[in-house]
């Protein structure tokens, strides 16, 4: 005899349950993707910064020379 005829539940059971976890599951992966997607962002923001003062620094120097001669 199949198990699940001794226990006709059980396939529900499985699936409350899932249904249950679905919403911190949901969550943690959303949290998960925000995090990948800050770092990201934080990490494009400093590589700007980096090539701004790279250019301003650069301008200076040329203006400099400029005055100078």
């Amino acid at each position: 005899m199949h198990l699940e005829a001794l226990h006709p539940t059980r396939p529900l059971v499985h699936a409350v349950a899932a249904v249950r976890r679905w919403p911190v599951a949901s969550q943690k992966r959303s949290r998960r993707n925000a995090m990948i997607a800050c770092t990201a962002l934080a990490q494009r923001r400093a590589e700007l910064d980096d090539v701004e003062e790279f250019l301003a620094a650069l301008h200076r120097e040329q203006a400099l020379e400029v005055v100078h001669g």
